[in-house]
């Protein structure tokens, strides 16, 4: 095969590669981090301690347990005083170790009910549905021993709580599929296509260089798609709009859950500026080593002679 043809080839297939490569690390993210009820709640142990997490659990809180004692100790023109009260002590019951274990249990039950709708089949066509109260339960528990006031009476509902809808369960289901495949063989394919386009290549040492850098740009691309995602994610809620608390909720919870795929991203753009630096570096401590074992006056890599066909 003609050098020029070799290296068209080999630049087609570098460029699939660094395509693919972070495609895979999305695909493998998503299906090694979040799909993992032991990293999600692990991601989300820590924003427990978030400001604005604790503040939009305190008025969720607030609101639904305010509405049951009001409900069973107070009513009229007390129900006003016992409700702010309430609040109060939501905001205080966030700050405690109990709320903390009451968080990690909530998560774990939501994911571990939306994981097995994903993976099962017969669950097509029904919505996923949790029940809080062994949750509410233990949290209340937890606050009776704390002798909180009005912890007694807080209502234990079995009530199914719709995580996901059925038909948003459907298309998940699909998504999960496919990036449980494509975590396998895309990584697979974007190491064959490097190797292959690296072997065919008439200069391997500048294949090497053009695919650290193709890999480093790719990294960028996905680190840029991580804060772009963040920007329509968060943007998407009510919250963020009127600038209720919703928003910046929403986004610790984003960054929680994207913090090991913008490292996978920065680690791509390392592992490819380092492969192309060093690529870079061997070649020219080549051509410096050639220089100086010519001879006086040699010229180094000469250009070969030109044949030429004998007119007959």
């Amino acid at each position: 095969m003609p050098p020029r043809h070799r290296n068209a080839l080999s630049a087609v297939l570098i460029a699939l590669a660094c395509l693919l490569a972070p495609c895979g690390t999305l695909a493998g993210w998503a299906v090694l981090g979040p799909a993992d009820t032991g990293r999600y709640v692990a991601a989300m142990s820590p924003l427990a301690d978030d400001p604005d997490v604790r503040d939009a659990v305190a008025d969720a809180v607030g609101d639904t347990v305010g509405d049951g004692v009001v409900d069973q100790v107070a009513a009229g023109p007390v129900s006003g005083t016992v409700r702010l009260f309430v609040r109060d002590a939501a905001r205080s019951f966030t700050r405690t170790e109990a709320f903390r274990e009451g968080w990690d249990a909530a998560n774990r039950t939501v994911h571990d009910a939306v994981l097995r709708a994903l993976r099962d089949e017969r669950s097509r066509g029904r919505a996923v549905t949790v029940d809080l109260a062994p949750v509410t339960a233990r949290v209340k528990d937890r606050l009776t021993d704390d002798n909180v006031p009005f912890a007694r009476r807080i209502p234990v509902r079995h009530t199914a709580v719709t995580v996901l809808p059925a038909h948003e369960v459907d298309r998940l289901r699909k998504g999960y599929h496919v990036l449980d495949v494509a975590a396998l063989w895309l990584p697979l394919a974007a190491v064959v296509f490097a190797v292959t386009g690296i072997a065919v290549a008439a200069c391997r040492r500048r294949a090497v260089t053009a695919a650290g850098i193709g890999t480093a740009l790719g990294g960028a691309l996905l680190a840029l798609a991580v804060v772009v995602g963040r920007r329509f994610t968060v943007a998407e809620l009510p919250g963020a709009v009127d600038g209720a608390v919703d928003g910046p909720a929403a986004g610790a919870v984003y960054d929680a859950l994207t913090d090991t795929l913008r490292t996978a991203s920065w680690l791509l753009v390392a592992l490819g500026l380092t492969v192309a630096l060093a690529s870079w570096l061997t070649g020219r401590y080549g051509h410096l080593l050639r220089r100086r074992r010519a001879p006086a006056g040699a010229t180094v890599d000469p250009a070969p002679p030109r044949r030429t066909r004998a007119r007959l």
